[in-house]
């Protein structure tokens, strides 16, 4: 072979080279697009609390927002009228396939199942978390709408 037809050869290889890398770094690219996508319009499950305060009704609401605040501040998505919970006491967070719980730097700690809570932990249905004297109750089913029952006894 001559020397002009092995470089058109070689030439020719370099870009098919070329556009074999392009197309696949352009489908990598549409792939996470695509996945990206999808995480974001993930449909959260819905999440149902039943809150507990001394000597208050028993309320419970359902929430399928990624992120509950629970504390005595008017603008959590729970308030807990109690003088030992903080204003922003603690989060409740909807990320990883799991619904979340960890304190925000309250005074008085957050327990979950009657431990006290130092990092975010995963929550089942059935837990407990306590928030000063308020109590909530997770389920993850999230059936029920908001409601109010009878008053705890002392």
């Amino acid at each position: 072979m001559s020397g002009p037809i092995v470089l058109g050869l070689r030439i020719l290889l370099a870009l098919a080279l070329y556009v074999f890398l392009g197309w696949t770094l352009w489908t990598i690219w549409q792939d996470l697009k695509r996945a990206g996508q999808q995480a974001t319009t993930q449909k959260i499950p819905a999440i149902r609390l039943e809150v507990q305060i001394k000597n208050q009704a028993v309320i419970s609401r359902t929430f399928s927002q990624p992120e509950i605040i629970l504390g005595r501040e008017s603008t959590c998505d729970v308030l807990l009228d109690d003088a030992t919970v903080s204003a922003r006491h603690a989060k409740l967070n909807y990320h990883h396939g799991q619904w979340w719980v960890e304190d925000i730097g309250s005074t008085n700690g957050t327990t979950l199942n009657d431990e006290k809570l130092t990092i975010a932990t995963v929550l089942a249905t059935g837990d407990e978390i306590q928030c000063g004297n308020a109590r909530v109750s997770i389920n993850r089913g999230g059936m029920g709408t908001v409601s109010s029952t009878q008053s705890l006894p002392e």
